[in-house]
């Protein structure tokens, strides 16, 4: 297969995103949380292709077919080159699927269930990076995801969200938190597209089908669409937020991190927000 230029440009962006930011050294064991779509599993190539000891860490929703096509692409993906994969499924972790414990959540709360099924997955995602020994995990955020995140924080009013955005958390070792990386953070959405649709990657294209979060779907759309009259406006949202984040650190004091009372992961409440989730959906 032809390694064009594009391709190149695009390697050499990445490196320098993971040598500029200090994101992982070659010692660091880097655990990739590949959810089977383009970005986690471009992300976990480049790692492994750069050099770096690399596994990846997948969470089966139980989905119906998307989730069941995810796994098995994933899994294709990871034997073809040579990347120890980690499945956690959620059915046996919860004795059911993350359709119905989000449904049932959402239906006492009131809240989104992208908002829902995204507290429990990283949740999960964290404690099981931390049991495989991870000293990095890295997720596929690209540039796009980053813009959209901030934008929603700012129109939300929550900017002391954006404190530990970027292409690294700053949250320190001893929380408990795996240190989070996103080696793409620099890279738009488009570029890992094709990208992966370049090297062949067996992925899906199509974004979950229970994806309804208003917001971001809003964001999502008016994006793109601005960035073509007012090119560069991603990229300016991303570095203006990264240029702010020492004056945001100096007008929010950071929670004090404590550990969740019922099952002691990391948290700024007596109760986390997955065990609450998970209250309401057994009760």
């Amino acid at each position: 297969m032809k390694y064009t230029a594009s391709e190149k440009i695009f390697e050499k962006k990445v490196r320098k995103t993971m040598e500029k930011y200090a994101l992982a050294d070659r010692r660091d064991k880097i655990i990739v949380a590949c959810s089977g779509g383009k970005d986690s599993t471009v992300t976990a190539y480049l790692m492994k292709k750069l050099g770096y000891r690399t596994e990846a860490l997948h969470v089966d929703l139980g989905i119906g077919e998307w989730s069941e096509n995810n796994r098995k692409n994933l899994e294709k993906f990871c034997i073809k080159y040579a990347i120890p994969l980690h499945i956690v499924d959620s059915k046996k972790e919860f004795s059911s699927s993350m359709i119905q414990l989000r449904s049932v959540a959402q239906l006492r709360t009131g809240l989104a269930s992208c908002t829902i099924c995204g507290v429990i997955r990283r949740w999960l995602i964290n404690k099981k990076a931390r049991e495989l020994c991870a000293d990095k995990l890295a997720t596929g955020h690209n540039m796009d995801d980053g813009a959209q995140t901030v934008l929603m924080n700012i129109t939300r009013g929550n900017l002391h969200l954006c404190l530990d955005l970027g292409p690294k958390s700053s949250i320190s070792k001893e929380s408990r938190f795996v240190t989070k990386i996103k080696p793409l953070y620099f890279c738009r959405e488009e570029e890992v597209r094709k990208y992966s649709k370049a090297k062949g990657f067996p992925v899906l294209y199509e974004r979950c089908p229970c994806s309804f979060e208003a917001s971001r779907q809003i964001l999502r759309k008016w994006l793109p669409e601005t960035e073509k009259k007012y090119r560069g406006i991603t990229r300016n949202i991303v570095e203006y937020h990264l240029m702010i984040k020492p004056a945001l650190n100096r007008i929010f004091r950071r929670q004090e991190i404590t550990y969740c009372e019922s099952c002691g992961e990391p948290t700024r409440k007596k109760v986390c927000k997955a065990c609450e989730f998970l209250r309401l959906a057994y009760r």
